[in-house]
C-alpha cells in the first residue's frame, strides 16, 4: 500500500489541486463526517428486511421488493425512478430432509442448492462416497461414483477479504453435474461457510447453459445433473467422523425444489440528476433479491441501503455534481446475475456514458480499503479520493480492483470500476443462511460505509475528465 500512496503524493502534487474547487471538497468532507452518525442506510435496510423479508427471484417477496423499492426511491426524493424488466427461469424450494440411516442413525440439516432438481417423492437412498475436494471427484474413476451419493467435505477458510469463498465454491457449483456424468444418484456438500452452526448455506449450483450470443438459458435435465444439497458444517464433521470408522454410510435425502416456468421481475432504478452532464452516469447499487432462508439483511439489503443513502445524502447536502448518480437495485443476482445482464443489454448503446461504477454486496461491516480500475490519466482523481478516505482509515490497494458481481457485465462492456473492501472476517458465518438477519448489522459500521461511498461517488460524479472506456474489452 505504501508504494501506491507515494505514487499518489507525486500525482497529487502535479495536478490534483485542479480537479475540484476547495468549496466542493469542503462540502464533501463535511458530509462525509456527518454521515458517520447518520442512520439512513440502517433505516432503509431495516425497512426492506421488515416490510418485505426474503426476496427469492420469482417469489411473492420478489414482487413486494420491487414495489417497496419504487416507493422508497420516491419517498427519498430521487429525481427519476423507473423499472426495467428482467425475465428468468423461476426456481422454487420445497421440502428438505436428510438422515443417516446406518450404521449410526442421525437427522442431518440440509438445504437444496439453488437450481437443484427434486428427488423422487420418497427421496434418494444410497451409500455415501466421500471426496475431500471437487478435484478429487473430478479425477475419480466413474466406477467409484456410479449408483452412489457423493459427499464433498472441503472446508471454507476464513479470510478478511473473503477469498476463501472462491477457493471453496467450486464444490457447490459443479458437484451435481460431475456426479451425474459419473453415474451418481445424488450429491451433498459441506456448506460453503465459515461457521460452526447447524444452519446449512444455500447458493447457486450449475443448472443451465447460457448461449453466448442470445443470453438464453437452457436448463440442465435430470440426466445431466443430480439433486444436490448442502449440509451444515457440524453435520459434515459428523459424516467425516462416521467415515473414519470404515463402514458403509447409508444416507437418504429428499428435496422438493424444482423449476416452475419463467418469471419477469424488475431492475429498480433511481437517479439524482447531474447538473451539467445529466446523460453521463456514475452507477452504484446492490441486488434487490435474496435467498429465501432469511431476510437477506447482509446479502444484500444493506448494499441497497448503503448506496441509496449515499446518493440521497449527497442530494440533500446540495452538492449537485456535474454527472448523474444512478442507483440500480438489480434483480435475481443470486441465481445467475439476470438483472445485471439484462441491464447491460438494455443499455448497450449508451455504455460510453457509463463513466464508472461499483456495487455494495459484501454485508455492512467496516470498509478498510478501496481499489479502482481506471485509465492512468484518471489516477489523479483516485489520489484525491484516497486523501478524503484516509480519515475513515481506508487505504488504497491498487488499480486492478474488484467491483461486485452485478457490475461485471458493465465492466466487461468497458466501464471503469471501483470497489470498496469491507471486513469479511465473519461474513461467511451468515452468508446464505437463515441467520442473515437485521440484528447482525452495527449502525456505526453501516454508517461508515455510507461515508466512504459519499466520498467516491461525489468526486467521481463531479470529475471533469473521463475514467477511461474500453479498459476491459
Amino acid at each position: 500500500m505504501v508504494k501506491f500512496l507515494l505514487c499518489f503524493i507525486f500525482i497529487s502534487n502535479v495536478s490534483a489541486q485542479e480537479l475540484f474547487t476547495d468549496q466542493y471538497l469542503e462540502k464533501v468532507s463535511t458530509l462525509r463526517d456527518s454521515a458517520l452518525t447518520n442512520s439512513l442506510a440502517y433505516d432503509i435496510t431495516e425497512s426492506l428486511t421488515t416490510e418485505v423479508g426474503s426476496r427469492l427471484g420469482g417469489s411473492k417477496g420478489d414482487a413486494l421488493a420491487v414495489e417497496w423499492a419504487v416507493a422508497k426511491f420516491k419517498e427519498l426524493g430521487f429525481d427519476k425512478v423507473w423499472t426495467e424488466p428482467v425475465t428468468f427461469p423461476k426456481w422454487v424450494r420445497g421440502v428438505e430432509t436428510a438422515e443417516v440411516l446406518s450404521p449410526y442413525p442421525h437427522e442431518i440439516k440440509i438445504t437444496a442448492l439453488g437450481g437443484s432438481l427434486s428427488t423422487p417423492k420418497k427421496g434418494i437412498k444410497g451409500e455415501i462416497v466421500h471426496f475431500k475436494t471437487i478435484q478429487e471427484l473430478q479425477d475419480a474413476d466413474a466406477s467409484l461414483v456410479k449408483g452412489k451419493i457423493t459427499f464433498i467435505s472441503n472446508r471454507m477458510q476464513r479470510y478478511k477479504n473473503g477469498k476463501g469463498y472462491g477457493m471453496a465454491n467450486g464444490a457447490r457449483y459443479m458437484t451435481a453435474k460431475i456426479t451425474a456424468e459419473k453415474g451418481g444418484i445424488g450429491a451433498i456438500i459441506r456448506s460453503i461457510g465459515t461457521d460452526s452452526n447447524r444452519d446449512p448455506h444455500t447458493g447457486a449450483m450449475k443448472s443451465g447453459n447460457r448461449d453466448p450470443d442470445t443470453g438464453k438459458i437452457t436448463l440442465l435435465n435430470k440426466h445431466e445433473i443430480v439433486p444436490a444439497g448442502a449440509i451444515s458444517n457440524p453435520d459434515a464433521d459428523l459424516l467425516v467422523n462416521m467415515l473414519k470408522r470404515n463402514k458403509p454410510i447409508i444416507f437418504k435425502f429428499t428435496l422438493g425444489s424444482h423449476w416452475d416456468g419463467e418469471y419477469t421481475s424488475q431492475n429498480v432504478i433511481g437517479e439524482i440528476t447531474g447538473k451539467t452532464k445529466p446523460n453521463e452516469v456514475v452507477v452504484i447499487g446492490g441486488h434487490l433479491d435474496s435467498w429465501d432462508l432469511a431476510t437477506g439483511a447482509l446479502d444484500d439489503a444493506s448494499g441497497c441501503g448503503i448506496t441509496m443513502a449515499a446518493a440521497k445524502l449527497i442530494k440533500d447536502a446540495g452538492i449537485q455534481p456535474r454527472r448523474t448518480i444512478r442507483v440500480v437495485l438489480w434483480a435475481n443476482e443470486e441465481n445467475g446475475l439476470f438483472g445485471a445482464r439484462a441491464y447491460a443489454k438494455a443499455h448497450k448503446d449508451e455504455m460510453n456514458q457509463h463513466i464508472i461504477g461499483g456495487e455494495s454486496d459484501f454485508g455492512a461491516s467496516t470498509i478498510y480499503a478501496f481499489s479502482s480500475n481506471v485509465a492512468n490519466e484518471a489516477l489523479p482523481v483516485i489520489a484525491k479520493i484516497a486523501e478524503l478516505l484516509q480519515p475513515l482509515n481506508i487505504g488504497y490497494t491498487g488499480n486492478n480492483g474488484r467491483s461486485g458481481a452485478d457490475i461485471s457485465p458493465l465492466k466487461k462492456a468497458g466501464m471503469a470500476t471501483f470497489g470498496m473492501a469491507q471486513d469479511g472476517t465473519n461474513y461467511f458465518d451468515l452468508h446464505h443462511t437463515p441467520d442473515d438477519t437485521m440484528d447482525k448489522i452495527a449502525p456505526e459500521e453501516i454508517a461508515q460505509n455510507v461515508a466512504a461511498w459519499i466520498v467516491f461517488v461525489a468526486l467521481a460524479a463531479e470529475y471533469k475528465g473521463d475514467f477511461g472506456f474500453g479498459l476491459n474489452q
